[in-house]
């Protein structure tokens, strides 16, 4: 796809591995995003193990995720003033002195529910930080043409790390135990801190959004929102199958120990199955033919209808390998939305505004996310799992079918 809308029908979008830099950020950040599925799991073990709590664990997706809600659009807003590269150093910095942390307290025996809710909140104000920083760096490591494939690629990387993350994090905690987990997602964070440190992104196009007062900025970038329909066509999609499909996701302890008494290794399979469907989606997405700018597939949105429609089957299900097959499915739909939703947005964006308008993207994913976990959580501490599931996902379905109805 170029920038005027032009559809390319290449067999594979993987332009942007001609770039050197984009490879060194490819090759780094996969070490990070496996400490990220590793912690995710780790953590969501630790909550389970500490309370037996559905609702706990909801809770501690939630408080990873809220502070995107609130700080994102100004972190978005801040990183289309500072030099990028250097923000993503001092994000990752901090991530890795968070997980530092999470391990030592550990140690210390020290890792209780209230720590556990505070260390998780500062991972998740952090992380409203890296992410319009991630989503602004990676598109300018490659010329304008290529930011497509920045995004496919991107998300093929991080959905291999959602498949062996989490199982090398069920199967370290099942042999080695919660602290070497702990440790070693620890030290996966390094190598791509010296990856950031080789890269020459692509300057801005412009130095208005410099000049601009803060929260006028800020302003500007709900205003582009509002005068390109799809973006927030794009927007609403995105947090209706976040709050359903990815607050599944999000829950997946209490489905592995709570419904099968399957343990950590049996969450870490689940992941890995939801990384699974996740990864071939980016494949599939790779293979696919580009997208016009200014529209939404309709493919993607048939997809996110499909992965919705599939959470009351989860709920429903009794079997463990129906499960995974069901798990990888979510994983597969969720993916193909979101890859499509995102390159929706980015793929005629400048880069002045790719901080602010991407803040907002992840605001609503994460948000919907957090807020989807922590309502399945409740209901299912006050229903029974079957019960939420099936009211959460058929309620989903009517929506979207709506939505594509109204919009046919």
């Amino acid at each position: 796809m170029d920038r005027t809308g032009t559809l390319l029908l290449n067999p594979m979008n993987l332009s942007a591995l001609g770039f050197r830099d984009f490879r060194i950020y490819i090759g780094g950040n996969i070490f990070a995003l496996n400490a990220l599925w590793m912690q995710r799991v780790t953590i969501g073990w630790i909550a389970w193990d500490l309370t037996a709590s559905a609702s706990f664990v909801g809770f501690i997706a939630f408080v990873n995720f809220a502070p995107t809600m609130i700080t994102g659009p100004l972190f978005g807003v801040l990183i289309d003033r500072v030099r990028v590269k250097q923000a993503a150093k001092v994000t990752q910095l901090l991530l890795f002195a968070i997980a530092m942390a999470f391990y030592l307290c550990f140690r210390l025996d020290a890792l209780n529910v209230v720590v556990l809710s505070i260390l998780s909140g500062l991972s998740g104000l952090v992380a409203s930080a890296h992410n319009p920083v991630r989503m602004s760096l990676a598109p300018r490591l490659v010329d304008l043409d290529s930011v497509a494939s920045v995004i496919t690629i991107a998300a093929i990387n991080f959905n291999l790390a959602r498949l062996t993350g989490p199982a090398l994090g069920g199967w370290i905690i099942a042999g080695w135990g919660v602290g070497t987990a702990l440790l070693i997602q620890t030290l996966c964070y390094l190598p791509f801190i010296f990856a950031i440190s080789l890269l020459r992104p692509r300057e801005r196009s412009s130095s208005k959004s410099i000049q601009e007062p803060f929260f006028g900025a800020l302003i500007a970038g709900f205003r582009h929102v509002k005068h390109h329909a799809h973006i927030g066509q794009a927007l609403c999609v995105t947090g209706l199958f976040a709050f359903i499909i990815r607050g599944t996701l999000e829950i997946l302890p209490v489905v592995a120990d709570g419904v099968f008494n399957k343990g950590a290794a049996g969450l870490g399979l689940l992941t890995s199955s939801a990384g699974l469907g996740a990864l071939c989606a980016g494949m599939t997405k790779a293979f696919l033919p580009g997208q016009i700018a200014g529209r939404l597939p309709r493919p993607a949105l048939i997809s996110a209808l499909v992965g919705i429609g599939l959470v009351p089957v989860v709920g429903l299900s009794h079997s463990w390998q129906l499960t995974l097959g069901l798990i990888a499915g979510l994983g597969y739909t969720a993916t193909i939305a979101g890859i499509s939703m995102q390159t929706a947005i980015q793929i005629d964006l400048d880069d002045d505004l790719r901080g602010r308008v991407m803040s907002l993207w992840v605001m609503v994913g994460i948000g919907a996310a957090a807020a989807g976990a922590i309502t399945l959580g409740f209901l299912t501490e006050q229903f029974g799992f079957s019960l939420a599931a099936c009211s959460i996902g058929g309620l989903g379905v009517f929506i979207l079918a709506l939505f594509l109805f109204r919009n046919r």
